[in-house]
């Protein structure tokens, strides 16, 4: 399928995203998503006080750990990727991105709860299954971090099955 075939900007809202990724629960805080091209994207997400990951971060003095940040730009990339990449249609069926490292980040400024918090990402293509994710995080229109991971491409049937056998 050629970039031709796609229609951008392409807007997802938390549904759709469901739909896409196999997060649920309080990991999963994704609200909306805009497509803008094949390797852009802008997403929103907020973490509710009652949060269960938020109950526990600083009780008293609630924050967004910087991990959900990272994990929640990861998801928001997936989703960009799988809905509007044109590349990864051609990958197996029922592939799913991965976090596979955590680059180099900066967090700026403290996210607290109830926040819209505003992804700006850009995708590059590495390797035929990884892609490097970067994104600014802003709240408000002040930055609040900045995020580059890398993600893999794996079928979803063999998240599991080299591992799930083993012990340590």
């Amino acid at each position: 399928m050629s970039d031709s075939a796609y229609v951008y900007p392409i807007r997802l809202d938390r549904q759709d995203i469901a739909e896409l990724l196999p997060h649920r629960g309080d990991i999963f805080v994704c609200r909306s998503l805009v497509i803008e091209g094949p390797h852009q994207y802008s997403g929103v997400a907020s973490w509710p006080l009652d949060n269960g990951v938020i109950r526990g971060h600083f009780p008293g003095l609630p924050l967004v750990p910087g991990v959900m940040l990272i994990e929640t730009m990861a998801q928001l990339a997936g989703a960009g990727l799988l809905a509007g990449d044109p590349y990864v249609k051609t990958l197996p069926s029922e592939s799913v991105g991965v976090l596979a490292a955590v680059r180099n980040c900066w967090f700026k400024n403290p996210v607290k709860p109830e926040s819209e918090v505003t992804f700006s990402i850009k995708c590059r293509q590495m390797a035929p299954l990884l892609v490097q994710v970067s994104s600014q995080v802003s709240v408000d229109a002040l930055e609040v971090a900045k995020l580059e991971v890398a993600m893999a491409y794996v079928p979803r049937d063999q998240l599991f099955s080299p591992l799930a056998g083993q012990t340590a």
